[in-house]
């Protein structure tokens, strides 16, 4: 085998491990992400509920706007 395709062989392998490492860390970031949001919308969730219960009574009910 020729020198040069052992180097052009190891370049490619090279390169490789470099977007598998790459693609690893976007993927490992957009899950972090993810929990993040999942967070954000259980923290909301519990703080609707918090502002639902301590509404007076007849906050938020119909209101009739017929004229």
């Amino acid at each position: 085998m020729e020198p040069s395709a052992i180097a052009a062989s190891f370049a490619s392998v090279s390169a490789a491990k470099v977007q598998t490492a790459a693609a690893a860390k976007m993927l490992k970031m957009n899950a972090e992400a993810g929990k993040t949001v999942v967070a954000m919308l259980e923290q909301s969730s519990e703080t609707l509920t918090q502002l639902a219960k301590s509404t007076a009574a007849g906050v938020g009910g119909n209101l009739d706007v017929t004229v």
